[in-house]
């Protein structure tokens, strides 16, 4: 998919050609990079593919679910995945870190916020938003004929874990989840939603090119804090968005491996490319390929670090 990215274009310095000599010794190996279910996951795993393979390596991308994946990664069948969600996925995640089947190689720059969101015009209906305790208080105004009297939830996709469905079940709150489709299905309702002014409540993130056009609010879920030992009623745990790779990584390809330390991905940039992947609706090897173009020196940084 990436194929016209040529290692050629980068070539332009005696340390980039030593850079390039190093590799040839490497692993000729496919380098599979897991490939999630959301646009910004897909983004970071494309820029991370074609600066590996302006530096000479092979890439292969591979469709995983996001608490599968963790397992493909420390089994080996899954090398590289420059996004990892750490915050809900259980334990086999930092059990695998510990046993050296997967390797952190930092954070990929990412500064995540994650929670239940709502349009601004809700607060008219429904006053003392943020707050979660004014949610629980007006949570009818949510509501729809199939959850009536509890609002209405759009959680995570089911395969991206059930941290909201746990929330409200351990509160008790007057709260229904229903899980979304996908990342489209959500955009879909938000933007049907906000055209009509009707009341929704969806759990959410940052990065992401939806906050761009629309200027919707977190819940503030922090006086759950001070109770949340005691209670195990507790807001979301903000995510760290680690790079990660395989056990076996370093020792196949180590340039691979010191190119992917240095890599970083910042919220403003991938914005910017959501946007103009959801939004624009343009191909999204397009949209990398043009960043790649404009961003030839930060991209030359890393393809000599290797």
């Amino acid at each position: 998919m990436l194929s016209k990215f040529s290692v050629t274009a980068l070539i332009a310095s005696g340390a980039l050609l030593m850079g390039a000599a190093s590799v040839a010794a490497e692993s000729s190996d496919p380098i599979k990079i897991a490939i999630n279910s959301w646009t910004g996951q897909h983004i970071s795993a494309h820029i991370s593919g074609s600066v590996l393979q302006k530096a000479g390596y092979n890439v292969e991308y591979v469709t995983a679910g996001a608490v599968p994946q963790f397992a493909a990664i420390s089994q080996g069948n899954i090398h590289l995945q420059p996004e990892a969600w750490g915050n809900n996925v259980g334990a086999i995640y930092e059990n695998a870190v510990a046993s050296g089947d997967i390797i952190k190689l930092g954070s990929l720059g990412l500064k995540p916020v994650e929670g239940w969101m709502y349009p601004p015009y809700m607060k008219e209906q429904c006053p003392g938003l943020p707050a979660v305790e004014a949610l629980m208080k007006c949570a009818q105004v949510f509501a729809t004929a199939e959850t009536f009297p509890k609002a209405r939830l759009i959680t995570y996709p089911a395969d991206w874990g059930t941290r909201s469905k746990d929330l409200v079940k351990k509160a008790g709150w007057p709260i229904h989840p229903i899980a979304g489709g996908s990342e489209g299905a959500m955009i879909a309702e938000m933007n049907s939603a906000q055209k009509s002014k009707k009341p929704i409540l969806v759990m959410f993130w940052l990065p992401h090119w939806i906050h761009t056009p629309y200027d919707w609010e977190f819940v503030d879920m922090s006086s759950l804090n001070s109770a949340c030992e005691t209670t195990d009623v507790c807001g979301f745990k903000q995510a760290d968005i680690t790079k990660i790779v395989s056990g076996d990584f370093e020792a196949k390809w180590p340039g691979a491996f010191k190119i992917m330390q240095k890599l970083s991905i910042d919220n403003a940039t991938m914005n910017a490319l959501m946007l103009e992947v959801d939004n624009k609706e343009r191909e999204l090897e397009d949209v990398v390929s043009e960043w790649m173009s404009d961003n030839t020196i930060q991209v030359q940084s890393w393809v000599a670090a290797g």
